[in-house]
């Protein structure tokens, strides 16, 4: 197992760093933006980049654009939503998605305000159909990006964070220990599995809100 976790990390390693982090940059833009995001594996981009960053300023370097391009493709989706979001909606696409989801992110977004956007970023669907209804729905701007900001930052540094805590840890046990590459598979494993529980646990919290029957929010900051 060392033998297949190192060549993975030498094979990542050996692409330009600036390479890497474009990459991961342009790919959780794309995971993030209107529609794409359903199709696009950002989370697995940014764990591959991160496992071949070497030193805490490569780190932020990483987090910082892997931020940034989150929130340019936040704003793309606001974008369309504002110019373009009913086109979208009754395009193959949004056909696709169907009618039930938009009505849930419209119901979402009118219930709960600025917690919504910072929510749906670890919700299914919702996160990328909340940045295109908060654009429909008339939702200011930089209201949108106060909430999206943490929200992409929370999410970018637990990625990379935990991503450099397994390869260091890999790094570190690989020549005393033969099995040490399981332990970097266990890492990341039990840090997905922690991700999808918590994105469950939001789901359950939240869907009261979601529910066509449940009473509005009054937070709406």
């Amino acid at each position: 197992m060392n033998d297949v976790v190192s060549a993975i990390l030498e094979w990542v390693q050996s692409v330009d760093p600036v390479l890497r982090t474009i990459i991961a940059g342009v790919a959780i833009m794309l995971e993030t933006s209107v529609l794409v995001g359903l199709i696009v594996p950002g989370d697995t981009i940014v764990i591959v980049a991160a496992s071949a960053t070497t030193g805490l300023v490569e780190r932020v370097v990483l987090t910082v654009v892997i931020i940034i391009g989150a929130l340019i493709g936040e704003s793309v989706g606001y974008a369309l939503g504002r110019w373009l979001g009913p086109k979208i909606r009754q395009s193959w696409v949004g056909r696709k998605l169907g009618e039930k989801n938009w009505t849930r992110a419209e119901r979402y977004l009118n219930r709960r305000g600025g917690p919504a956007v910072l929510l749906s970023r670890f919700l299914p669907v919702l996160h990328s159909l909340v940045p295109l209804t908060a654009g429909m729905s008339g939702f200011g701007y930089r209201r949108f990006l106060a909430w999206t900001l943490p929200a992409c930052t929370i999410w970018s540094a637990l990625y990379v964070t935990i991503t450099a805590v397994a390869t260091e840890t890999y790094k570190g046990l690989s020549d005393r220990i033969h099995g040490a590459g399981y332990i970097f598979v266990a890492i990341i494993v039990l840090f997905l599995v922690v991700v999808f529980v918590a994105k469950k646990v939001i789901e359950r919290n939240e869907r009261r809100h979601l529910q066509d029957d449940a009473p509005a929010s009054s937070d709406h900051d």
